[in-house]
C-alpha cells in the first residue's frame, strides 16, 4: 500500500439509538472522501433500527451493511469482531453511535494512516441541550463554534499541527474505542476484540495493549478528524472490576493474541 491511500471501511457501533444513528449516517454523507462502505455493528437493537437502515441504504452514497446479534446483554466486544469480519476495506476506522463526524473526519484518517500503526482519535462532547437541539432537529449541524460544545480544543480543524501531537503511547492511558483506527490485517493478526470481555469497560484498551504486545504502534490524531461526542447518560459499570483485570492479565503477560475473537467469524458471510 505504499505511495497509495487505504480503502476505508468506517464500523459503527450501536445500539436502540435510531435517531443518533440517523444524525451520525447524515454527517458520513456529507463526507469529502467517502468510505468505501459503512459497516453497522448493532449490539442487538429492536426492529426501529433495522428499518432505519434499510430506509437510508437505496440513496446513501456507498454501501451500508448492518451485522446484528441478539441482544443477550452489553457485547459490544463480539459485535465490533462480526463487523470486523464483514468489512472490505484495508483500514476500518471505527467511531460509536453517537459520533458526529467533520467532513474531512475520513479523508484525515486515509492521510494519517500509517503501516505498522493504529490511531486514537480524538472527540468533543455535545452538552445536553446542544444534543437534544440536534436530536429534535431544531440545529441541523455543529462546529467548534456551536453553543454546548465542551473539550472544545478537540473541535480545532488545524491539520497541519496533527504531525506535531505525540500524547500517551501505551495502551492504557486516555483509551476510547469512540473513535480509532486500525489495519485490517494487524487486527486479524491479534484476533480482535477479546470476546471474554462483556459489560462497559476495557475492551478497547485491552486490544489496545495486545496490538502494542505485537508491535503495532500508537499514534494520536489531533486537530484534523474532528468528531462529535452526542451526550446521554453514564453507562453501567458493574462489569468494570472483572474486565480490568482481563486487561492487567494482557498487560503483565504481554499477550499478543485472544483465544476468543476475530477468526470465529472469518470466511462466514452470516453474523447472527
Amino acid at each position: 500500500m505504499s505511495g497509495t491511500r487505504p480503502s476505508v471501511s468506517l464500523l459503527v457501533s450501536t445500539y436502540n439509538w435510531p435517531r443518533a444513528l440517523e444524525l451520525v449516517l447524515e454527517s458520513v454523507r456529507q463526507q469529502r472522501v467517502l468510505p468505501v462502505e459503512v459497516v453497522i455493528a448493532d449490539d442487538g437493537s429492536r426492529d426501529d433500527t433495522r428499518r432505519l437502515i434499510e430506509r437510508l441504504t437505496p440513496g446513501f452514497p456507498v454501501p451500508l451493511v448492518h451485522v446484528w446479534h441478539e441482544d443477550t446483554g452489553f457485547r459490544l466486544a463480539a459485535i465490533r469482531n462480526k463487523g470486523i469480519a464483514a468489512a472490505r476495506g484495508d483500514y476500518i476506522v471505527q467511531i460509536d453511535g453517537d459520533i458526529l463526524l467533520h467532513p474531512a473526519f475520513i479523508a484525515a484518517h486515509s492521510a494519517f494512516a500509517r503501516r505498522g500503526v493504529w490511531v486514537q482519535g480524538s472527540r468533543a462532547l455535545l452538552n445536553a441541550s446542544c444534543t437534544a437541539r440536534l436530536l429534535n432537529g431544531t440545529q441541523r449541524d455543529v462546529t467548534g463554534l456551536s453553543a454546548g460544545v465542551q473539550q472544545r480544543q478537540n473541535a480545532l480543524y488545524i491539520p497541519w499541527l496533527s504531525r506535531f501531537i505525540r500524547g500517551p503511547r501505551d495502551g492504557m492511558q486516555r483509551v476510547r474505542g469512540a473513535h480509532m483506527a486500525f489495519w485490517r490485517e494487524d487486527l486479524v493478526r491479534v484476533n480482535g476484540y477479546d470476546e471474554r470481555i462483556e459489560g462497559w469497560g476495557r475492551e478497547d484498551s485491552e486490544l489496545a495493549t495486545r496490538l502494542i504486545n505485537a508491535d503495532v504502534q500508537r499514534r494520536n490524531l489531533k486537530f484534523a478528524a474532528v468528531a462529535y461526542h452526542l451526550w446521554h447518560t453514564s453507562a453501567n459499570f458493574d462489569s468494570v472490576t472483572r474486565n480490568h483485570q482481563r486487561l492487567e492479565r494482557t498487560r503483565h503477560e504481554r499477550l499478543v493474541r485472544t483465544e476468543l475473537g476475530l477468526d470465529q467469524y472469518l470466511g462466514r458471510e452470516q453474523f447472527a
